[in-house]
């Protein structure tokens, strides 16, 4: 074999490795949803979840061994929406409400893919830091039942208006905020 054939082997080879690894990463299944700890602490807040209500949330990113957790499902969505986070993110779940019996404290092991949730947005109810909630479901149905019991409307998650979820808080008047 030639310098080159080999050379050229060498590198077809090498390519190929590259390839296949890139495959595998891409095909590897997502962390599963981890449970909220004593210790956990909201990552924009930095106060204690187990002290707010409503349902919360958990992104897990490439770089980091253990998830970022928020005090609500708002601030998970919030942050997959602001340029100035990692982009590097492996899973985001937030709290399954059609699987926990009190809105005030979602059930371990309810969780939910964020990107496969329905949420309810501009209904009655507060979430954590008592700002308006986007709350999830893991079906349409649940949903439908909560909007009916305490308004809003129902949307995936990609129609979840920025304005909703990056917008200024009336933390006063008890009323979720209308998108403009």
């Amino acid at each position: 074999m030639s310098l080159r054939a080999a050379a050229a082997a060498a590198l077809m080879l090498v390519l190929a490795c590259a390839a296949g690894c890139g495959r595998r990463e891409a095909s590897s299944p997502p962390p599963p949803p981890l449970e909220v700890s004593a210790e956990a602490t909201g990552h924009y807040c930095g106060m204690l979840l187990v002290a707010h209500e409503g349902p919360k949330g958990q992104i897990h990113l490439a770089s980091r061994a253990q998830p970022l957790w928020f005090s609500s499902a708002r601030d998970t969505i919030a942050f997959t929406r602001l340029p100035e986070e990692p982009r590097d993110i492996r899973a985001i779940y937030v709290s399954d409400m059609a699987r926990s019996k009190y809105y005030e404290q979602p059930d371990a092991g309810a969780w939910v893919d964020a990107r496969a949730a329905w949420f309810v947005i501009e209904s009655e109810l507060r979430g954590g830091m008592g700002a308006p909630e986007a709350v999830p479901f893991s079906d349409a149905r649940s949903a439908e039942a909560f909007r009916v019991r305490h308004g809003g409307r129902v949307v995936k998650l990609t129609e979840i208006p920025d304005s909703y979820v990056l917008g200024p808080v009336d933390l006063g008047t008890g009323a979720a905020i209308k998108p403009q």
